[in-house]
């Protein structure tokens, strides 16, 4: 039997040009335990990367902002959209953009946190983030102003108990600072090899391989394993 799985997206099934690789379709699907998808991302992103690899909608999103576990027929919301919408207001305030232009995709459909680019300066938004309670993390694709107390474990923890599973059954692959929490709580964590020094300090396993090769590679792992 092998144990639940949580995965990251971006730089975990992706490809280094951002892509998801096609070949973390099938081994997805064929997983045997339930699967929960963890990202960064907004909301609609992992529940549309569920729907078309046809596997049951277990996501968590926003670094642990927004849970849904199709199954449970709820969401969870863990995280301060009224804070992450005052440092929004306060940086535009002093002069500076978000950086994703006017339509801003990547927080349109953000409920719980904000997103600005990299290419933004960092100093002043984790400043204005900790005048109002916030806290800034750096995934490598965008920094994330979000509730200093809710992150990716935080999300593990509410799609367990919609699953009726222990967070400690979960093996857990990413390659990032927002999944370092993550790591801490999973029974088993696996950081590919392209992941940031945050995850690669405290995953039990850094992969070879990188970005997908190496998500893969965790899996084949597992599997003969047969364990955590």
């Amino acid at each position: 039997m092998v144990p639940p799985l949580v995965a990251d997206i971006d730089g975990t099934l992706t490809r280094p040009d951002k892509s998801i690789d096609p070949r973390v379709f099938d081994p997805l699907r064929a997983w045997e335990a339930p699967v929960v998808i963890a990202t960064g991302k907004s909301f609609p992103y992992p529940v549309g990367l569920c729907e078309f690899l046809g596997i049951p909608l277990n996501v968590v999103a926003e670094n642990g902002g927004c849970v849904y576990v199709e199954d449970a027929d709820e969401v969870a919301y863990n995280g301060d959209p009224e804070g992450a919408a005052a440092v929004a207001a306060a940086y535009r305030e002093e002069g500076y953009d978000l950086g994703w232009g006017a339509v801003d995709a990547v927080n349109r459909w953000r409920e719980t946190e904000l997103a600005v680019s990299r290419e933004q300066p960092l100093a002043p938004l984790e400043r204005i983030a900790a005048d109002h309670g916030m806290h800034v993390v750096d995934t490598g694709y965008a920094y994330h102003v979000k509730s200093p107390d809710v992150d990716k474990a935080t999300g593990l923890e509410s799609a367990a108990r919609f699953l009726d599973r222990d967070p400690t059954e979960f093996v857990a692959v990413g390659d990032s600072e927002n999944d370092a929490a993550v790591f801490g709580l999973a029974g088993r964590s696996y950081a590919v090899a392209n992941a940031d020094d945050a995850a690669r300090s405290v995953a039990d396993v850094v992969t070879e391989a990188s970005f997908a090769d190496g998500f893969l590679e965790a899996l084949e792992s597992v599997r003969a394993d047969g364990r955590l």
